[in-house]
C-alpha cells in the first residue's frame, strides 16, 4: 500500500489511466472541505487494474481535541451500512454451499415468519399474495418496512433471535416484491448466516473473509489498544462549522450483544479495498478464491420487479437497480449520479462511501464520520458525487 499521502511519480504523465494533475485535483477537493470546516477529516482511495493509485488522508480525527491527532491511512471508521455488502458476500458463500436458494420462501429458513400477514392502510392485515423469497430478502423487497417503522421495537436491543421474535409478531409493510424499503433485511441475513453456518456472525466473517483477505482492523469491536486510531463522529454547530458530537468518542471495545449484519462493523480504508477488490475480481484476491465469478455477477444484477425503484433518499429516485446487497447504476442521468453505468455501490450512515466500476476496472472509497453524513439534506457535503465528478475527470481512457 502507498503512504498516507500518495504522490504519483513526476516522470509519469499518467498512472493507470489517470493524470497526475487530475489525481491532485481529486485530493484538493477533499482538502478544501476540511479547510472550509465541512469535514474534520477524510481518507480517500482510488484503485484501478488491481492497484491502489491514490491514497490520501487529510484533516484530524477529533476536531475538539487539543492538539488534534491527524487522520491517517490506518485510521478506523464506523462503516455502518457498508457492512451490508460484506454480509451479502457471506450469504452468497452459503448459497454456493447449497444452504439456500433464491426462490426459497424465507419461512423455510425462519419458521417464525410463516404466515406473516401484510398490513393495510385501512382494515385488517391480509395474507401475502406470494410468500416472500430469499431473493427479495437480499434486495430489500421482501415486505419489511423502513427502519423508522420499527423504532418502537428497538430491534437491536437484544440479540439476533430477539429481533426475529419481534419481527414475527408484526405484519409486513407491503406485499413481497412490490416495493423497495430500506429496513432490517440485512440484520435478518446476519441471523441466517449464524443459523446456516453454525457460527457466530463475527466468527464467520473473521474465518471466511477478514483473516484470509488481510482485513486486520475490521470487526464488530475495536481492541482498546487501537482506540486512539478511531475517528470521532462530528456534527455542525450553529455557526456551520464542524465539531465533535456527543460527550466522547464511543465505540465497542468488546463483543456486542447484537451483531448487526446491516451496520455493525468498523474498518479502515485499506481493509475495505481488499474486500472490494475481491468483488471486482469476481471473487478472487491475491490468488485465493472466495466466491465463484458467476456468483459475484449475480450480486450486482438487478433482481427487482419492473416498476420497483430504489428510493433511499427520495421517492422520485430513478435509474437504479438492486442485486444481492448492492445498488446498481443502470441509468446515470436518471439516477442523477456521475458514477459510471453498471457501477455498484453502497454507503454508511456516517458518510463512508464506495463504488465499484467494472467497466473501468476501478474502485473508489471514502471515509468520513459525520452525523447523518450520507445525507446532504442534513448539511453534509455531497462527497460521493464530488468524488465521482473528480475521478472521472482525471481519467484519460474512460469506458462509458
Amino acid at each position: 500500500m502507498p503512504d498516507d499521502r500518495t504522490d504519483v511519480a513526476a516522470a509519469e504523465p499518467t498512472v493507470h489511466g489517470f493524470t497526475r494533475e487530475g489525481l491532485a485535483a481529486f485530493n484538493d477537493r477533499f482538502h478544501a472541505l476540511v479547510a472550509e470546516k465541512q469535514l474534520a477529516g477524510v481518507v480517500t482511495l482510488i484503485a484501478r487494474h488491481g492497484q491502489v493509485v491514490n491514497l490520501d488522508a487529510y484533516g484530524v480525527l477529533d476536531a475538539s481535541a487539543d492538539p488534534p491527532a491527524p487522520v491517517a491511512a490506518d485510521s478506523i471508521f464506523r462503516i455502518a451500512s457498508m457492512t451490508k455488502p460484506i454480509t451479502g458476500a457471506a450469504m452468497m458463500m452459503l448459497w454456493e454451499e447449497g444452504k439456500w436458494s433464491l426462490d426459497d420462501p424465507v419461512a423455510r429458513h425462519i419458521p417464525q415468519f410463516e404466515g406473516l400477514k401484510v398490513r393495510r392502510k385501512d382494515g385488517d392485515p391480509v395474507p401475502q399474495d406470494r410468500p416472500m423469497t430469499m431473493a427479495q430478502l437480499m434486495s430489500h423487497s421482501a415486505g419489511f418496512g423502513r427502519a423508522a417503522e420499527y423504532q418502537d421495537l428497538n430491534l437491536r436491543e437484544g440479540d439476533l433471535q430477539d429481533m426475529i421474535d419481534k419481527l414475527a409478531a408484526r405484519p409486513l409493510s407491503f406485499q413481497p416484491g412490490r416495493d423497495w424499503r430500506y429496513g432490517p433485511s440485512v440484520d435478518i441475513q446476519g441471523y441466517l448466516v449464524e443459523k446456516m453456518s453454525g457460527q457466530g456472525l463475527d466468527e464467520f466473517f473473521e474465518e471466511r473473509l477478514f483473516a484470509p483477505l488481510g482485513m486486520t482492523d475490521t470487526g464488530f469491536w475495536v481492541d482498546p489498544a487501537k482506540g486512539h486510531r478511531v475517528s470521532r463522529i462530528h456534527k455542525y454547530g450553529d455557526d456551520g462549522d464542524i465539531r465533535a458530537a456527543g460527550d466522547g468518542n464511543r465505540f465497542n471495545t468488546a463483543k456486542p450483544k447484537f451483531l448487526a449484519g446491516g451496520g455493525g462493523l468498523v474498518s479502515k480504508i485499506e481493509d475495505y479495498w481488499r474486500f472490494a477488490q475481491m468483488i471486482l475480481n469476481r471473487g478472487e484476491f491475491a490468488g485465493r478464491r472466495y466466491l465463484k465469478p458467476e456468483t459475484v455477477d449475480l450480486m450486482h444484477r438487478n433482481v427487482l420487479e419492473p416498476g420497483v425503484n430504489v428510493t433511499l433518499y427520495s421517492p422520485d429516485t430513478r435509474g437504479l437497480g438492486f442485486g444481492m446487497d448492492f445498488a446498481i447504476v443502470q441509468d446515470p442521468a436518471a439516477a442523477k449520479t456521475s458514477q459510471g453505468i453498471e457501477s455498484f455501490y453502497w454507503g454508511g450512515a456516517f458518510g463512508t462511501w464506495f463504488w465499484i466500476d467494472p467497466r473501468n476496472d476501478m474502485i473508489v472509497i471514502g471515509m468520513i464520520q459525520n452525523v447523518a453524513g450520507s445525507q446532504t439534506a442534513a448539511g453534509n457535503p455531497a462527497v460521493r458525487e464530488l468524488s465521482a465528478e473528480a475521478v472521472y475527470a482525471a481519467m484519460t481512457d474512460r469506458r462509458r
